[in-house]
Parts: C-alpha cells; sequence; structure tokens
C-alpha cells in the first residue's frame, strides 16, 4: 500500500491542500467558500511535499516560474494527453481550448477539453489557469473561488486576457 502524505499552505488565493505519495504531488486543492476537501484530517508531512510548500511559496513570491516536483496525474488517455499539452505551457503563457483541442488532435472538440482541464487534480503546478477561450476571454475556472482565483494567478504571471 502506497503512503498518502497531506500539507496544507497559505497563499494570496486562499489555503492549498497538496496530497501525493513518496514519489509525486497527486492532488492540489484551492481553497473554496473556506472549505478543503480533507480539512478534518490531519497533517502528515514528507520530504516531497515540503519541497512542493517550498516551490509553492516561491511561485507566489514572483522567485519561480517553473515547477520542478513530480506529479502523478490520474485520468482517461484523453485526459492525459490534455494534461501533457498544459504541462508544456511555461509561465506567462497561455493557449487557447481550440488551440489545446488540435494539439491532441481532436480538433472542434472544446468543450470535451474544457471539461479535461477542469478535471486536472494538480492545478497551478500543471497550469490550467493559462487557458482562456479563442477570443482571449476568461470563460470559468473550477479551482478556489473560480474566476476571482484564475484572475488572481493570470495578473500573478502577466497574463494579458480581453474583458
Amino acid at each position: 500500500m502506497t503512503n498518502v502524505f497531506l500539507i496544507r499552505i497559505d497563499s494570496p488565493i486562499g489555503r492549498l491542500e497538496i496530497v501525493g505519495d513518496d514519489d509525486a504531488v497527486t492532488g492540489l486543492s484551492i481553497e473554496r467558500d473556506g472549505l478543503l476537501p480533507h480539512d478534518a484530517e490531519p497533517e502528515r508531512s514528507n520530504a516531497l511535499l515540503e519541497r512542493a510548500r517550498a516551490e509553492l511559496i516561491e511561485y507566489f513570491a514572483g522567485d519561480r516560474t517553473d515547477f520542478d516536483i513530480p506529479v502523478r496525474l490520474v485520468g482517461t488517455p484523453f485526459q492525459q494527453a490534455v494534461w501533457a499539452e498544459l504541462e508544456r505551457l511555461t509561465w506567462g503563457e497561455a493557449t487557447s481550448y481550440g488551440a489545446l483541442a488540435a494539439a491532441v488532435g481532436k480538433p472542434g472538440s472544446a468543450r470535451a477539453i474544457g471539461g479535461a482541464v477542469g478535471a486536472n487534480p494538480v492545478p497551478i503546478i500543471v497550469g490550467c489557469h493559462r487557458v482562456l477561450a479563442s477570443d482571449g476571454r476568461i470563460t470559468g475556472y473550477s479551482g478556489g473561488n473560480g474566476i476571482p482565483t484564475k484572475l488572481w494567478l493570470l495578473g500573478h504571471e502577466q497574463i494579458g486576457f480581453a474583458a
């Protein structure tokens, strides 16, 4: 059986909860309405999650533009293809749902792409906030408090968007 570890950190967008095992971060949740999924559970840290904590603190301070910690993204083959494209995006770089659809060989599937982006288990580290509509508008965000959280992350990375 794999050991599961859990830590929480404060951030400018609310508390974050990071879950992982001995080898990878497997989940990151952003506080919504004052709650995190595992609030009732005690923290149980390991070296990997301490490294994740340090990298996230550096990111929010503006001192880190990419993450080195390993992540394990569990999902369907389609979701994994979308998430692999998200992992290619770098600090300050945005893409569109349509461009992601084309990149995974499913042109015209922007709605399905949106579902896969929204199901990303490790937001921020795998930058799903960097996905915009084809005209540059913000269409939604499933993490934290939704669009206000996405607006903060886009502003932090100086990613422009259409109003």
